[in-house]
């Protein structure tokens, strides 16, 4: 059998087809797999903030395309970057175990999130991250930040910010975790949904593909990320939305705790609850959220 993927060009990208890769040729010793590379609107766009040029699909469609058209037959994304609905005649063929879900702090002076100094400037084009460290610091400044990973911490080691934070799960999977000043607790930084898993597509009508690729499914990532998005979905669906959610298998139940918003972090509303049906759980917590008022800064 000959599987090929699509993948995008950065290095983080080539990183997580080549883990999945490995992970299925363990699993079938006689897979053999290619890999194409596709350059998506996210990696053409790069002065911009993302939430400028929208969130969804900016990394995907490109792939899904690719995907649909038979030139590929699956594709690796980092799950945060999927909307939350797939293209019609597409899955999420497999979910593997996730990687760590904290966000990390790069400080060239060392600084963490208590020692910045009053006005720093704090680079971030995530509005989940921002919103979050100026509920923290509302005295800090905040500007975009944009490129691959390895792009993101040489700015920040040249001292263009005085920190920047991004996702300790791509700077993990690079080698860049020595770079970190200070991992930031979920108390003072929950995660996007999905954040730290990884996601292969492939075609709904293709069986086997869909056999071969679960080898590598993790069923306790995909109940948990997929409360984390119902959540997102519930107040929305827009990966760019200033909305962070954790959920963790615990006794056979899902427990997840999740926060919306406003950009400017004045207002922050956290909610957590426990259930067995990741999406009942998911949208429940979304309905709490826009009770108590999550709609009226999230534009839903």
């Amino acid at each position: 059998m000959q599987l090929v993927f699509a993948t995008r060009p950065s290095a983080l990208a080539r990183w997580q087809t080549n883990w999945v890769i490995g992970r299925l040729k363990a699993a079938w010793p006689d897979l053999v797999c290619e890999q194409k590379i596709i350059t998506t609107q996210g990696d053409r766009i790069l002065d911009r903030a993302l939430p400028e040029i929208g969130g969804k699909g900016l990394f995907t469609q490109e792939l899904e395309a690719e995907l649909l058209s038979g030139k590929v037959d699956a594709a690796v994304h980092s799950l945060k970057d999927l909307p939350i609905e797939n293209p019609e005649g597409i899955l999420l063929g497999a979910v593997p175990a996730r990687e760590d879900v904290h966000d990390g702090m790069v400080s060239a002076l060392g600084y963490t999130l208590e020692t910045l100094p009053e006005g720093a400037v704090v680079g971030t084009s995530s509005l989940r991250r921002a919103a979050q460290v100026l509920a923290r610091r509302a005295d800090v400044e905040i500007k975009p930040l944009r490129g691959n990973v390895d792009t993101r911490v040489r700015k920040a080691m040249q001292e263009q910010y005085d920190a920047i934070v991004l996702a300790g799960a791509g700077l993990r999977r690079l080698g860049l975790d020595s770079h970190v000043t200070q991992w930031l607790t979920l108390d003072v930084m929950l995660p996007a949904p999905g954040q730290g898993a990884l996601a292969v597509q492939c075609r709904a009508t293709d069986v086997e593909v869909l056999r071969i690729l679960s080898a590598i499914e993790d069923a306790p990532t995909r109940l948990a990320t997929g409360a984390e998005r119902a959540f997102l979905g519930g107040l929305g669906g827009g990966c760019s939305l200033p909305v962070a959610a954790y959920a963790s298998l615990k006794d056979n139940h899902i427990e997840m705790s999740a926060l919306a918003a406003a950009v400017d972090g004045k207002e922050v509303i956290r909610v957590h609850g426990v259930g067995d049906d990741p999406q009942e759980l998911g949208v429940n917590l979304a309905n709490t959220a826009l009770a108590q008022g999550a709609g009226e800064f999230l534009h839903v």
